[in-house]
């Protein structure tokens, strides 16, 4: 994982894993889920089924969460009460564009002091403001049970 420059003020996080099986991805989500600290927006990429919602499951449990985190997909945002803070898990896969996040309440849950953990951000367009945590999962070429998981700081 590369650190932003000048990220005195970022957690240490664990390296991203590269080439991984679905144990693996989800013992770097809570392992990252544990070393997040809010405020944080963590935007997850990937294709249907490449384990994003697994990856957030993770990452939720990691940071505390003890409630049974599903897939927003119809419901768009859950909220999951973690200690010291709040878990934000939007979905954002069934928006048209970045004119519908206002209805979700958008500008309040990025501009507040929780984790928010955002899948198809880039539905997003440019209210995906910075510094963010960027994670990418892509399928391995000839291993359906396998993903690369690149992290990035976007600042």
């Amino acid at each position: 994982m590369h650190a932003p420059p000048g990220s005195g003020t970022r957690p240490a996080l664990p390296a991203a894993p590269g080439d991984v099986d679905e144990p693996a991805l989800r013992a770097f989500g809570r392992s990252l889920g544990a070393a997040l600290r809010a405020p944080i927006l963590v935007a997850i990429r990937g294709e249907l089924g490449a384990g994003k919602t697994t990856l957030v499951q993770e990452i939720a449990r990691g940071a505390g969460v003890s409630d049974e985190v599903t897939s927003p997909t119809f419901a768009l945002v859950h909220e999951y009460v973690a200690p010291g803070t709040t878990v934000h898990h939007l979905d954002l896969y069934r928006l048209s564009g970045p004119g519908e996040l206002t209805n979700l309440g958008w500008d309040d849950i990025v501009g507040g002091e929780g984790i928010v953990l955002v899948e198809w951000p880039e539905r997003a367009g440019g209210r995906l403001h910075s510094p963010r945590l960027d994670i990418v999962l892509r399928a391995v070429a000839g291993k359906p049970d396998r993903r690369t998981v690149e992290a990035t700081w976007t600042e």
